[in-house]
């Protein structure tokens, strides 16, 4: 059964805007899926998996497309990043007949791909300007739940207003960390896959598919190892040094491996906050996983409820926290890089996130347990920015909103993406 996701709304306002449409996101997260729902009816689909498209799209990619003529969906493009100089043509072609005519411009060509790291560059050089880029993930919590997303604010007005709009039931801290456990990747979400047999497949996919070629072959067995290690530094600033000693690698590859996972949408680099401040600011970012459950399946933990009561519990539940605010930018086509950032002195002074516009700096502390002993102890170190400080946010495992001190309120973590 199809479950509506957040970021069909932003596809189709896309679709209006550009000829064609690039939709990147790690494998298996319904980026196909999605498109299917919402084309089928008007796009032929054609997969780069498939061995013999593939080929033929390599070696003669304007025949490939005379044989699958716009509109059309391709899926996997990074497999044929010859297409892309073929598509512009195509698409410079057309835009001279719809101009000619007098017609409006419509969506040609939609591109799927689950790894940014060896399209970017194509797409930079070849699509400049006629294609619009969406960024997709696994499910929020909010699609998992089936309530009604809304783009993220910490606003805490609109949040009590939005709480208002719509009741969505309390979500003990054991049922979050059953989530957390098992992640948003929709076969495992939809029951069609049991878990650690699918992250099993899933981690040997991604090597075969999406890396086996970025990396030397002596070097497979160090990269499942390198993964595993990443995830077990999920929510820790990242110590490039560190990582590449326990792996046996160098700190060179290191930052390459890291870029791989992170523009195939594994992982996410929050950067630090620095403004004029940078000279006293850890400048390294902090790692999150996108998606939990894998996670936690390559840190070897066995159920949720252990995962709740491990060590990592607290990092485990902010990395849920994190990924789940990302996701929702990506939703709604909003890029997470402009507004989202954590801060860190050298004093050692911290606060988990910081949601930062033009105007204001609103601070963010993720806690797993109910009522955190003064959890804002360190909002005031903002008030050296020439920013307004806004109402900060608590998350954690409380069942309401309501205000905590004169400058925070707790904020359920069940009601993200409300």
């Amino acid at each position: 059964m199809y479950i509506n996701r957040t970021i069909e709304d932003s596809i189709l306002e896309i679709s209006k805007s550009f000829p064609c449409i690039v939709l990147y996101g790690p494998r298996q997260i319904g980026k196909s899926t999605t498109l299917d729902h919402i084309f089928s009816k008007t796009f032929n689909i054609v997969t780069l998996d498939d061995i013999d498209d593939r080929n033929l799209a390599q070696q003669n990619p304007k025949q490939f497309l005379d044989m699958n003529p716009w509109p059309v969906i391709i899926d996997e493009i990074q497999k044929a990043p010859e297409l892309l100089d073929a598509i512009k043509i195509k698409i410079d072609e057309q835009r001279k007949v719809w101009l000619k005519n007098g017609e409006e411009r419509q969506i040609m060509y939609i591109l799927t791909g689950s790894n940014r790291f060896e399209l970017q560059q194509g797409i930079s050089d070849s699509l400049a300007g006629r294609c619009g880029v969406i960024e997709m993930s696994s499910f929020s919590q909010a699609e998992r739940n089936k309530f009604l997303e809304n783009p993220f604010t910490p606003k805490v007005d609109e949040l009590i207003c939005r709480v208002r709009e719509q009741k969505v039931p309390y979500r003990t801290r054991s049922q979050i960390y059953a989530e957390i456990f098992t992640g948003g990747m929709p076969d495992i979400c939809t029951n069609v896959s049991k878990r650690d047999i699918y992250f099993k497949s899933y981690v040997s996919t991604y090597i075969e598919k999406d890396v086996k070629k970025l990396i030397s072959a002596s070097s497979e067995t160090q990269f499942r190892n390198f993964i595993s290690i990443v995830a077990l530094r999920t929510a820790q600033e990242v110590h490039y040094d560190e990582i590449a000693n326990s792996v046996g690698i160098d700190v060179k590859t290191c930052k390459r491996w890291l870029s791989i996972l992170e523009t195939s949408g594994i992982i996410y680099l929050l950067q630090p906050y620095m403004s004029n401040m940078s000279n006293r600011i850890i400048k390294a970012p902090k790692l999150y996983f996108m998606d939990t459950g894998l996670c936690a399946y390559l840190c070897k933990w066995p159920d949720p409820s252990m995962l709740e009561k491990c060590a990592m519990s607290g990092a485990f539940f902010e990395t849920y926290v994190v990924s789940e605010i990302i996701k929702n930018f990506f939703s709604f086509n909003r890029n997470p890089r402009d507004f989202l950032y954590y801060y860190r002195d050298v004093d050692q002074k911290e606060i988990d996130l910081l949601f930062v516009n033009e105007e204001a700096i609103y601070p963010i502390e993720i806690k797993k347990g109910i009522a955190p002993k003064n959890p804002t102890k360190n909002f005031n170190v903002l008030n050296k920015y020439k920013k307004k400080i806004e109402t900060g946010l608590v998350i954690d495992c409380c069942e309401k909103i309501r205000p905590l001190n004169d400058i925070s309120y707790c904020f359920p973590v069940h009601l993200l993406g409300i």
